[in-house]
């Protein structure tokens, strides 16, 4: 199963920020019923997850925090430049540098290894 989503960081521009809201929000909607019983499989950690994420500035990118998202699971990223970066408006206050917005794209997919 793959699902994807992109989501923003409207102030403060971390791509880390957007990539770990894209990741959160790509799987917030789906769930797996059934998946351990139908696969055979004794415990969520079993699952091979790959997820790879579009965003502006990607080598600024820390891994740990985005994969962190995802509470189970073999967990692998890819992480490429894409997205987009849009015109905002910096607000001090909210920690901007500048006027840019981060939005980054993310595709999560599940994988059971077959024996």
């Amino acid at each position: 199963m793959t699902t994807s989503l992109s989501l923003i960081d409207q102030h403060g521009q971390d791509p880390t920020v957007a990539a770990s809201r894209a990741v959160r929000n790509a799987i917030a909607h789906n769930a797996l019923p059934g998946v351990w019983e139908v696969a055979g499989l004794s415990h969520p950690n079993e699952m091979i997850i790959e997820v790879q994420v579009a965003v502006p500035y990607p080598e600024q990118v820390r891994e740990e925090e985005v994969l962190a998202v995802l509470p189970f699971g073999r967990k692998t990223l890819t992480v490429e430049s894409g997205g987009m970066v849009v015109q905002g408006r910096a607000i001090p206050e909210l920690n901007d540098k500048n006027d840019e917005m981060l939005i980054a794209i993310a595709a999560v997919t599940v994988l059971v290894e077959n024996e």
